[in-house]
């Protein structure tokens, strides 16, 4: 087996930020501020997991170690072989711009070697014992015994550790060396992107909600991009202060007359619907859903370089008009087979069907 552990980088960028040193070169030489907020952390390592289930289906979340695991022995072949599925998974669309990448023959070896240097992680028995999660709670009774690494730990008699420690801290050592089968719950796709996010502070004001929104957004295009799919509809739902005499929820839903991916295209039909919008109380809640969506088409065959089109195409235009105005103020003619020539015409909705 062959094993990847992502890990999102918050800290300022150091050599051995990645164990493959011909990606590290890429790797942007600038950090990241430190997130306090649990929520993001979490949005952050879903997001990662779900780009991650393009190279393999085996791909489990680690929360405590806020590391994503890859599997990717059995999908090596479908690209071309380990190292070029290593470059294109630490090339660009990643949905963070800094990850810390490790690999090893075991999970758990490749999440320990994600907290040292490369040059440390190389021989197992030399890792410090610190890296392996399970030795943590006996780490001041191990290095009063003399214990400083995992070599030290395994070479005491299996019998004395597990009277002394308890058989997880064996077993988590035999995993971490490929001596018993690690068996992880795979993350799974789901059916309809249903996110729900906590706002940091009020919002008394329906168009700051977009700024809130965005982070929701983000994780919605690896979502689609994870199944393939583009956004026909989505729901913008919140939940205000209830203990105001006023409602406590609210929706909106923008539709799109294509299935799209393009995140910018919604954050601008999703601020003008916002701007229609006002708020009888506080929003303290958000909730993005998918209410349609679509396969996307397939690749062009054609031999020719796509024709550069510059801003928006007529149907985005047409859809921001509708929401900045009003669908019934954004018109187009439909032609009616009727010989009155009164009747001849008739004046539609130009983002609604015929």
């Amino acid at each position: 087996m062959h094993w990847i552990a992502l890990q999102p980088r918050h800290e300022a960028a150091s050599p051995h930020d990645t164990a493959d040193p011909p990606v590290a070169a890429a790797e942007p030489a600038q950090g990241l501020a430190a997130s306090a907020d649990p929520q993001a952390l979490a949005d952050e390592l879903q997001a990662l997991g779900w780009w991650a289930l393009r190279f393999t289906p085996r791909v489990a979340l680690q929360e405590p170690a806020q590391a994503v695991l890859l599997e990717v022995s059995a999908s090596e072949r479908l690209f071309g072989g380990r190292r070029p599925l290593i470059i294109q998974l630490l090339g660009a669309g990643r949905p963070l711009a800094h990850v810390r990448v490790a690999r090893a023959p075991s999970a758990l070896l490749a999440l320990a070697r994600l907290q040292v240097a490369p040059a440390a992680g190389r021989d197992p028995d030399r890792l410090p014992l610190h890296t392996l999660a399970d030795a943590r709670p006996h780490l001041a009774t191990l290095e009063r015994i003399g214990c400083q690494c995992w070599g030290d730990l395994r070479a005491l008699p299996r019998g004395g550790v597990v009277r002394r420690f308890g058989a997880p801290l064996l077993d988590a050592l035999d995993r971490a060396y490929g001596l018993k089968p690690e068996v992880f719950p795979w993350l799974v796709l789901p059916e309809v992107f249903d996110m729900p996010l906590e706002l940091q502070a009020r919002v008394e004001a329906a168009p700051a909600l977009l700024f809130a929104a965005r982070r929701l957004l983000a994780q919605l295009r690896v979502w689609l991009q994870a199944r393939q799919r583009g956004v026909l509809a989505f729901e913008l739902r919140w939940q205000m202060d209830a203990r105001r005499d006023t409602a406590s929820e609210g929706a909106l839903v923008v539709r799109t007359a294509a299935a799209t991916l393009d995140m910018a295209h919604l954050q601008r039909l999703l601020a003008e619907n916002l701007e229609r919008v006002t708020l009888p109380a506080p929003v303290l809640y958000l909730r993005l859903r998918t209410v349609e969506t679509a396969a996307l088409s397939g690749a062009t065959t054609s031999l020719l370089p796509d024709e550069q089109r510059k801003g928006d195409d007529l149907l985005q235009l047409l859809e921001r008009l509708a929401a900045r105005l009003g669908p019934e103020q954004v018109l187009r003619s439909v032609a009616r087979a009727d010989h009155r020539p009164e009747h001849m015409q008739a004046w539609l909705p130009a983002t609604g069907g015929a």
